[in-house]
């Protein structure tokens, strides 16, 4: 009878590995479930995950009432909201070109002389129109005083530009043939006071100052090569840049923490 007894409890015991493997699966079960939740948290999945985690490990029910009802609502406004800032951006765009467009058309015509003689290219680019005119029309040698009659022309584009809002600005170039005098030490002297000086009368013609910039280059950006007589002279000229794009408003960029210079000890 001992015997029988002996083998009888050793016969229980080969059994209870399947309580450790029950135990394992389960366990291995609730990590995959932790891992899938994790991989997009959501507050109302977390609650119900946590719950169900809860009520299975401590075998009671959950509370319905602790449990948070998950709403899918699709971002209805904000996808309306982008088609709508796009086709307002494009048509703002669009009314722009035609402007621009119209103010070539005008400034072609009060400029058609000139452009007959080849004293002045109007040329339309990706940022707008440029009116290139030569300085032999404009100044004298060496000088920056508006000749009259080049005055008379240069008020006939302003009157053009002043009803506009484009941004406009005034470009002075030189030759490389170097200059100087006591008014003006070098081209680039020259070259921005050229430059100024028609911005002085666009401004007194009725262009509002605050779209006008000058800018003075000297011999930095020819169009022509300099070795030649003709090349010099077409470089000598003074180019008017009508910006078809409305200027940006800038955003101040601040210093990242970790880039942040130490204070000295």
């Amino acid at each position: 009878m001992a015997r029988r007894r002996k083998h009888d409890d050793e016969h229980d015991n080969h059994e209870r590995w399947l309580v450790s493997y029950a135990d394992f699966i389960t366990l291995l079960f609730a990590f995959f479930v932790v891992m899938y939740a994790l991989s997009s948290v959501n507050e109302g999945k977390y609650r119900i995950l946590s719950d169900s985690m809860m009520s299975a490990f401590r075998n009671i029910q959950a509370n319905s009432a602790t449990q948070v009802p998950i709403l899918v609502q699709p971002p209805i406004a904000l996808a309306q909201k982008q088609p709508q800032a796009a086709s307002r951006q494009a048509e703002e765009k669009q009314q722009r070109r035609d402007k621009m467009r119209n103010v070539a058309k005008e400034i072609l015509d009060v400029m058609a002389p000139l452009i007959e003689q080849g004293k002045v290219r109007v040329i339309e680019t990706s940022r707008g129109v440029t009116i290139e005119i030569n300085d032999s029309i404009l100044f004298s040698p060496g000088q920056a005083l508006l000749h009259p009659l080049s005055a008379k022309a240069m008020r006939a584009i302003a009157q053009v530009l002043a009803p506009t809002d484009f941004p406009i600005t005034i470009e002075g170039h030189t030759d490389n043939v170097p200059i100087n005098t006591a008014q003006f030490p070098s081209n680039w002297e020259l070259s921005a006071v050229r430059a100024t000086t028609v911005l002085r009368l666009f401004a007194d013609a009725g262009v509002a100052a605050d779209r006008l910039t000058a800018i003075g280059y000297a011999d930095t950006r020819p169009v022509e090569p300099n070795l030649l007589a003709d090349g010099r002279a077409r470089n000598r000229r003074v180019t008017i840049l009508i910006d078809s794009t409305a200027p940006e408003k800038g955003r101040e960029v601040a210093l990242e923490e970790d880039s942040a210079p130490e204070p000295r000890q």
